[in-house]
């Protein structure tokens, strides 16, 4: 499978729009992540905003990427693009989303390029309005892009110039999205500088570092040096599956236990995304 187009459309919604129904979400709250070493509640905002994920395979990566797709369903003023590499990890949110792809990276590109297409037209919005930022009385939906398997496109799959277009399109949405109002979730399993180089990390305001195997490849996710200060994802037991260190902006890494959710969860959450985006 390599693309996936609901047949539900959801409009840009109109301004002073009708309020959302009992129970749902706005992109505009901040998303539970999970706790951290002093069982507090670990909240990150995801407007304005843009989150990198990093860790070995079965660190917990999916699952944080999970939770933050789960937020942005229940949602009902965010639309979802989601590109998947492995195809199963964001399959289930399928269908609500308004753009799926699995593994095929050209069609990838050209998902990329219409939403680049439509965070310029929203910058020329701006530009007429005099405004700096998207809000939710411009008319325009929130759009939250999520790729999961970074790796798999920047160095895996098609010819390198397709490789190197997909980190020009992604790069180019991370650094212009957020004002247009374009989240980027970005996750790999491969934290190595040609799949996340420093040109791109350092343009994600939230950096999430999982079990690494090597204090270079903490670095890479979280910025360098910060293994040598005593904060490197190479220090989280093989055994602790869900345990990151968290970088916000201007801060320090927070170590983390991110919340799990079940396939059943999924399940029934999507449903439940579904029954409130059609009262909306």
């Amino acid at each position: 499978m390599s693309s996936f187009k609901p047949k539900q459309v959801f409009p840009r919604r109109k301004p002073g729009a009708t309020p959302a129904p009992k129970g749902a979400l706005s992109i505009y709250d901040p998303a539970y992540l999970g706790l951290d070493t002093r069982g507090h509640a670990v909240t990150v905002p995801l407007m304005y905003r843009n989150i990198l994920l990093g860790g070995e395979p079965g660190s917990g990566k999916s699952v944080a990427l999970g939770n933050i797709v789960s937020h942005a369903a229940l949602s009902i003023d965010v639309d979802l693009v989601l590109i998947d590499g492995k195809l199963v990890e964001l399959l289930p949110y399928a269908p609500i989303a308004k753009q799926f792809v699995g593994n095929h990276i050209t069609i990838a590109l050209r998902v990329l390029r219409e939403l680049q297409a439509e965070m310029d037209r929203r910058y020329l919005h701006l530009a007429q309005t005099g405004r700096k930022k998207i809000t939710d009385q411009d008319g325009f939906r929130a759009t939250l892009l999520a790729i999961d398997e970074l790796a798999y496109f920047t160095v895996t799959v098609g010819t390198p110039q397709q490789q190197d277009e997909f980190k020009t399109l992604v790069r180019d949405l991370v650094a212009r999205g957020r004002a247009a109002g374009i989240i980027v979730v970005a996750a790999t399993q491969r934290p190595s500088a040609d799949i996340v180089p420093t040109s791109l990390r350092d343009l994600f305001s939230y950096r999430l570092a999982f079990r690494c195997t090597t204090d270079s490849s903490s670095d890479i996710i979280l910025g360098t040096g910060w293994a040598k200060e005593g904060y490197s994802a190479k220090d989280i037991s093989p055994d602790t599956i869900g345990i990151g260190l968290l970088l916000a902006e201007g801060g320090i890494p927070r170590r983390i236990k991110t919340a799990f959710l079940t396939d059943h969860h999924v399940t029934r959450l999507v449903r439940r995304a579904v029954h409130l985006r059609r009262a909306a």
